[in-house]
């Protein structure tokens, strides 16, 4: 393995946390960052009030909610775009460190102009642009665009649905980026592949959920077995990932 030592690198962790007790477990096992989430299911979508506000409390590390308002697609109408305003609003009002945004137009290129209202919007906050990025037609122009808005980082898988799919399109990004803006894989990183995507990528910072499937907590028979079990942070994993950054 590269170890930091050798190149000076600074490796960073992120971890998308989807509840208040996923962020505290990232926390518990050092991560550097919180991208905070609800319906981790559908790509995540921006956490209410009550749950921004209370890692805000309890967090002693960045917090960086997605301002998503819901799943599917990211282009947006006009009433979706005010609610991402509010939500941005919100964020920086409980004193977030970041947020995380993205917007494409119908051709599939970054919408520039929503993104730089959001932006402006936010700051002083940290922006990271979203895996919407993946779904741009031209990558290369996408990342110019995001670059061009000011924004900190990207997330990317480098466009596969895997990101150890897209690892030689994440490397192309990183040396193209030039050190304008981070480039940050995820979407499926684990303790087991992040050696590889720590050498193959080229980058500094890596995302991840780090999640493991919680049994319900009923002490009944839950017999119409509707709703029951809950996926949520661990921390073993997330500190077995922090110690390969660091080794």
């Amino acid at each position: 393995m590269i170890k930091n030592s050798e190149f000076n690198m600074d490796y960073k962790l992120e971890i998308c946390a989807n509840s208040i007790e996923s962020a505290l477990a990232a926390q518990s096992g050092g991560a550097d960052r919180i991208e905070l989430c609800d319906n981790m299911s559908e790509g995540g979508t921006t956490p209410s009030y009550g749950t921004i506000k209370r890692c805000k409390d309890l967090l002693g590390i960045p917090v960086f909610p997605i301002i998503r308002p819901r799943g599917g697609d990211f282009v947006y109408t006009e009433e979706e775009f005010e609610v991402m305003k509010a939500d941005v609003q919100m964020s920086k009002d409980l004193g977030c460190e970041g947020v995380v945004l993205g917007i494409l137009t119908r051709d599939g290129n970054i919408d520039v102009d929503r993104c730089s209202e959001l932006i402006t919007l936010a700051r002083p906050m940290q922006v990271t642009f979203h895996r919407a990025f993946d779904c741009c037609i031209d990558m290369k122009k996408g990342l110019e665009d995001i670059i061009s808005l000011g924004c900190e980082r990207v997330l990317t898988s480098g466009g596969a649905a895997h990101v150890y799919e897209g690892i030689d399109v994440i490397k192309d990004l990183v040396e193209h980026a030039d050190g304008r803006v981070i480039v940050m894989a995820g979407s499926g990183i684990k303790e087991d592949n992040l050696p590889d995507m720590l050498v193959g990528s080229g980058g500094t910072e890596f995302h991840s959920t780090a999640k493991i499937e919680m049994n319900s907590r009923y002490t009944f028979n839950n017999t119409a077995n509707v709703i029951g079990s809950f996926y949520q942070t661990d921390k073993s994993i997330v500190k077995i990932m922090k110690e390969l950054l660091t080794q």
